[in-house]
């Protein structure tokens, strides 16, 4: 942890407090101002259901997310199976319930305000 001044934190995901690493991806994890901050950065043919699903053992993901898209193509699948794609520069809010994938020849990368902190656990 870099303490700026007494009371403020400043970290930076380029030495991640935790990092987890799983087939075609990996989530850097920061603890900062009593919350978890998450950076997934997934390759290109990274799809949960079968790079994440094998270590969630659920049918679908069902961590909540709040993310920052950076770069890259994730198209979405719901419960129900509405698809769309997400995008650079757009935030998403994910309930529990989707499948995701990578699309294009791009690592997506995003950042996660909600639902890192027991991602690929």
């Amino acid at each position: 942890m870099n303490t700026v001044q007494p009371g403020y934190e400043q970290q930076d995901f380029a030495h991640p407090g935790e990092t987890r690493e799983f087939p075609n991806g990996r989530l850097d994890l920061l603890h900062i101002g009593g919350a978890e901050i998450g950076r997934l950065t997934l390759q290109p043919g990274w799809r949960w259901s079968n790079d994440v699903k094998p270590l969630a053992g659920t049918e679908l993901c069902e961590a909540p997310h709040f993310q920052y898209h950076v770069s890259g193509t994730l198209r979405i699948q719901t419960a129900d199976g509405r698809t769309f794609d997400a995008v650079a520069g757009q935030v998403t809010a994910l309930p529990s319930g989707h499948d995701a994938w990578v699309v294009g020849d791009e690592p997506v990368v995003v950042v996660d305000w909600w639902g890192a902190s027991d991602y690929a656990k």
